[in-house]
């Protein structure tokens, strides 16, 4: 019961429900032990000895028990599953929060499909064991402790042959739980990764479209089906071998009362009403039992679930608030990286070694270098994505671990290389980061982001509606309006990764222009592939193999002869060779 112990605060709130559904679920089953007491009075005492005047009495009784039994049968059912919808509502709510708080590091290594299965289906399973399971648990002890008790009071002899088949059952019960845990286990693990392959097809599906690996993607998707289907197999497997074994220990119960229970009569020790109140309490004890291997079932699933849904409440905040944040409102920008060492992974290379460098507020730093070089690492610290190994970032002086995350945040505004556009309209996306926005702001951000002409051409203009991920916008009009959205939170520092790769070069020039206004008074940082956008930067940063190997303005970089130099010449001979070949065409 550990991994129920340790979700206790999401459920024990709510006990109150579950105590009155307990409350009515002991009126159910006291009111079901009385049907068998029914059947002996009538077999005995109306039937045996012809009192046919207590029929009346006994209908009434019998009519008015249905009906209590069917109020109680309500609460008891309406109260569980309030108790266990409210409880994983807030278990919900709790994991989505959870999600939002981990670092990076923790999705560098999550898989979307598993996670996804584990708020949907794993939340399900472990809601249905609280407004059944636990319950159907405390239900089948009172019906085996109550049918009992009318069995002891009956005949003590009979009780006790007919319940001599029990301990068997019992020890059957246990071996079935330590078998079919890890199995559930199993499907649940098989289940997440199936999830995988669907969320990664779909999302990918232009690309397996235009490579014509529709195929191979089928015969992917199948492999983590048939895993699936094996698990749920092998678990059927265990089931099948088990419950029959559970269910012949208690049909032996049934032949121990025909064969004793007849031996009792014919001695005259007990009357045939009670054998037949006996047929029903047999089955109220053995059933219940049987029932057991099915509410361990229940429980198995449930627990493996509640296991999964642990993995992600107890795996640690690795980019942790600081415990006294220090005021973060008069921020002036100023970004300094002193002796600053990255890496991502434990024993692997490092991102970045030894980085150093000053951004005074207001100046703009250009980052170049190869694929791999360090320099969206260095923007991820600015943001505090990530930790650094060694070495300190400090935002106006003072160590930027030192800010409270949220505040510090929002003085940062960060274009994406890959925009990312939520399914509603395009204000909102250009809202997201400022929702108390006006619509004048939110169009002057367009604006500067030359992005406000393209929208009024939508059909419902600032209204219209996205589709997932910004279907239906080309990439550079999702990347402008990424560039609003950056623009409109005001920040003191402006990180554009790659902002302007998704655009022509005519838009390129349109977006640079407007943001040098943009950049005044703001600490800017530039990735770019592309010379021409960083070469109005204040110091242009050359990365290779995490280390800085140039540093400087464009003129005097490209003065040195140096790796700047090198990527001057790669860019832009290849545009004086192509303007060469249409001249001589022309």
């Amino acid at each position: 019961m550990d991994t129920f112990k340790k979700l206790k605060d999401f459920y024990w709130p709510y006990k109150r429900f579950f105590f009155i559904s307990l409350i009515s679920l002991f009126f159910v089953v006291i009111i079901t032990v009385v049907y068998p007491i029914v059947i002996q009075i009538t077999v005995d005492r109306v039937i045996g000895e012809e009192n046919y005047s207590l029929v009346p009495m006994l209908c009434l009784a019998f009519l008015g028990l249905m009906v209590l039994k069917s109020v109680a049968t309500f609460f008891h059912q309406y109260m569980g599953d309030y108790f266990g919808i409210s409880a994983v509502f807030n278990l919900r709510d709790a994991l989505y929060k959870k999600l939002q708080r981990l670092s990076f590091h923790y999705y560098d290594n999550a898989k979307t499909g598993d996670l996804m299965s584990r708020l949907t289906a794993d939340v399900e399973l472990f809601r249905f064991f609280l407004s059944f399971g636990f319950s159907e648990l405390i239900r089948i002890i009172l019906l085996v402790l109550s049918s009992v008790s009318v069995m002891f009071y009956y005949s003590v002899p009979l009780a006790l042959a007919t319940m001599a088949s029990m301990p068997f059952l019992i020890v059957i019960v246990m071996k079935f739980d330590k078998r079919v845990h890890p199995a559930f286990r199993g499907i649940r693990k098989s289940f997440g990764r199936l999830n995988t392959r669907v969320q990664e097809n779909i999302s990918g599906m232009n690309t397996v479209k235009s490579l014509s690996r529709e195929d191979f993607e089928i015969g992917r998707f199948s492999d983590k089906g048939d895993n699936y289907r094996q698990h749920y197999l092998d678990t059927a497997k265990i089931w099948s071998k088990y419950f029959p074994l559970m269910e012949f220990m208690g049909n032996i119960s049934v032949v121990v009362l025909l064969a004793f229970g007849g031996y009792l009569y014919m001695n005259g020790s007990i009357s045939i009403g009670v054998i037949a109140a006996y047929f029903n309490l047999i089955w109220y004890l053995v059933g219940p039992l049987m029932n057991f291997g099915f509410v361990v079932n229940m429980f198995s699933q449930s627990k493996a679930s509640g296991e999964r849904l642990l993995e992600i409440l107890e795996s640690e905040d690795e980019i942790k608030d600081a415990t006294s944040p220090i005021e973060s409102k008069n921020v002036k920008g100023h970004i300094a990286f002193n002796d600053v060492t990255l890496t991502y992974v434990e024993d692997d290379d490092e991102a970045l070694k030894n980085v150093s460098f000053d951004a005074p507020p207001g100046k703009t730093i250009g980052l170049i270098g190869a694929t791999g070089s360090g320099k969206t690492s260095i923007t991820q610290l600015i943001t505090r994505f990530y930790e650094p190994e060694q070495g300190e970032v400090l935002l106006d002086g003072k160590p930027i671990s030192d800010y409270s995350l949220k505040d510090m945040r929002k003085h940062i505004g960060f274009v994406l290389q890959e925009p990312f556009l939520f399914s509603t309209s395009i204000k909102d996306n250009i809202a997201y980061g400022n929702p108390e926005a006006s619509m004048d702001e939110i169009i002057d951000a367009a604006k500067r982001a030359q992005a406000h002409d393209f929208i009024m051409e939508m059909p419902n203009g600032y209204d219209t509606l996205l589709g997932e991920r910004g279907m239906g916008l080309s990439g550079g009009q999702k990347q402008r309006i990424s560039i609003a959205r950056a623009i409109l939170i005001n920040p003191k520092v402006l990180v554009l990764d790659d902002a302007t790769s998704a655009v022509d070069m005519e838009t390129e020039f349109k977006i640079q222009k407007a943001l040098k206004e943009v950049m005044k008074g703001r600490t800017t940082f530039i990735i770019a592939h592309r010379i021409s956008s960083l070469k109005h930067a204040d110091e242009i940063l050359v990365l290779e193999d995490g280390n800085i190997v140039e540093r400087g303005k464009h003129e005097e970089l490209l003065s040195n002869g140096g790796p700047y130099q090198r990527i001057y010449d790669i860019q832009y001979q290849d545009k004086e060779a192509i303007l060469g070949k249409t001249k001589q065409h022309a």
